[in-house]
């Protein structure tokens, strides 16, 4: 069993002791006996319209609580396998988007360094900037994943080159992504012109709105992400207008027409296998949220991550057994 497991609240009322994401235990320091780390970066000072998000982490931890350790459609006991913890919020500079990113990196850097996987809580959509950066600082330029209904492929926005309508330009501008080994997923909406969407593309993404997805199907999407993304080190972002504002209304910047919860946590279900080192669940706005709707399809998003990093150490230690076997024969 995991040193590092939720409490177990068959035992426990789940509305006692201090809220954590999952009730895992709370912990500020990291050490070898962590697959993971659940954090949360409370910034929302990138955001264009509404404002709020800094909130999202602890509205993800409030619904958490409900979440269970065996999953059931994925046939997985997650702490038999892995061990993490609530490593709380990260320490950002309200107002202030360079000294955040600057903070953010200090920050994750060393959870990256010890091969721990960061499973992150937004927050608006610019902090996956600075954890691009904090990555590609030990796995060299990364895949990405995107789960989105804006590409955030923006040169500026309001003269500003840093909100959450830019990271990922900003990130091939860096050469901390490789867009050649990324795509987006759910793009759709209104734009403010034709050639909004050819931008990502021109940097080298692979683009699919909603509406493919629908037509092609969840597990045709799964198949063109491995093939892009291969067995590269890859950044799994996850903003939660992806959803349809039926199922996530609380979020900045929503869109309809957009998928359902149930065809994302498939999406996320079909990623086992790759190379993940690193997670974020962001754009979750409680203000607008008042049934715990969009709280609840983004603590869910998480959990299938964290049994993402179980079934991944399962694959690893089955094939590391199956080189054995080889070896003797």
């Amino acid at each position: 069993m995991a040193l590092y497991e939720p409490k177990d609240s068959s035992q426990s009322p789940r509305f006692t002791g201090p809220r954590t994401f999952m009730r895992l235990p709370y912990k500020e320091e990291l050490d070898d006996n962590m697959d993971f780390v659940v954090t949360g970066i409370p910034f929302d000072t990138g955001a264009s319209f509404r404002v709020g998000a800094r909130f999202g982490p602890q509205a993800i931890r409030d619904f958490s609580i409900l979440l269970r350790p065996f999953n059931v459609e994925q046939n997985t006991a997650i702490f038999d396998l892995v061990s993490g913890v609530d490593y709380g919020d990260l320490v950002v500079a309200p107002g202030y988007i360079k000294q955040s990113y600057e903070r953010i990196v200090e920050q994750m850097l060393p959870i990256f360094n010890r091969g721990i996987i960061p499973i992150a809580m937004g927050g608006d959509h610019s902090i996956t900037l600075a954890e691009l950066r904090a990555a590609a600082q030990v796995y060299g330029p990364l895949a990405l994943i995107q789960f989105d209904a804006h590409s955030d492929t923006w040169d500026s926005y309001f003269g500003e080159k840093y909100m959450h309508g830019t990271p990922f330009k900003r990130a091939v501008e860096e050469e901390i992504i490789d867009p050649s080994a990324s795509i987006q997923i759910g793009i759709r909406g209104p734009l403010y012109d034709s050639t909004d969407l050819e931008v990502a593309r021109e940097l080298g993404f692979a683009v699919y709105s909603s509406e493919e997805l629908f037509e092609l199907g969840v597990g045709q999407m799964v198949d063109i992400i491995h093939e892009r993304v291969k067995d590269r080190p890859v950044f799994v972002t996850f903003d939660i207008d992806f959803f349809d504002p039926v199922y996530a209304p609380g979020t900045g910047t929503p869109e309809v027409a957009g998928p359902s919860v149930r065809d994302g946590l498939h999406l996320i279900r079909g990623l086992k296998g790759l190379n993940i080192v690193g997670f974020d669940c962001v754009e979750v706005l409680p203000a607008f949220d008042p049934s715990q709707i969009t709280a609840a399809a983004a603590a869910n998003v998480m959990y299938e991550m964290i049994t993402l990093v179980a079934i991944n150490r399962r694959l690893k230690a089955d094939t590391a057994v199956q080189k054995q076997k080889q070896k003797a024969i």
